[in-house]
């Protein structure tokens, strides 16, 4: 079995959702896990955290949709790469849903070419600017509703990943 790591932040969590984003981890991961919470400047009355997870392959997309079903909660997660395997990041915002992406070795987006090619070609047929896809295929608008929130957090303790 591949094992692989990454990291989960919260960027912003109600209190009352804390208990949930918990269980919601701990149930994809076998165990309970109890967060580091600290206050996020960016928005009143919110939270944030960040939690580095090892499991096998394929955790990172079960601990983001387990995220998913709290909603209003802000997240992102990261599967690093593994042999045979591509890394992975997943971003969530109440308003943008979930984007989903597969990273390089050297921490960049990779596109797939099939859909650089629907870009294109909806480019092409007057239904979309490619600038605009290619912008999604990014994740730009995930990154530029985040980013006040992973700002707000700069100087706050982080938990490094332990090689082992």
């Amino acid at each position: 079995m591949n094992t692989t790591r990454g990291i989960i932040a919260i960027h912003s969590a109600h209190l009352a959702l804390r208990p949930h984003l918990e269980w919601a981890v701990g149930a994809v991961l076998g165990y309970p896990v109890e967060f580091d919470w600290t206050w996020q400047p960016a928005e009143p009355q919110v939270m944030r955290t960040e939690f580095s997870w090892q499991g096998s392959v394929g955790t990172g997309a079960k601990l983001a949709s387990a995220l998913r079903g709290c909603a209003l909660a802000r997240f992102e997660v990261t599967e690093e790469p593994s042999p045979g395997n591509e890394g992975l990041r997943w971003a969530y915002t109440p308003r943008l849903g979930v984007f989903s992406a597969v990273i390089g070795p050297h921490g960049d987006i990779m596109v797939h070419e099939d859909r650089l090619r629907q870009a294109v070609l909806a480019d092409a047929l007057g239904r979309r600017p490619l600038a605009d896809a290619v912008s999604d295929l990014l994740g730009a608008p995930w990154d530029s509703e985040l980013e006040a929130f992973r700002k707000a957090a700069e100087g706050a303790p982080v938990r490094w990943l332990h090689v082992g």
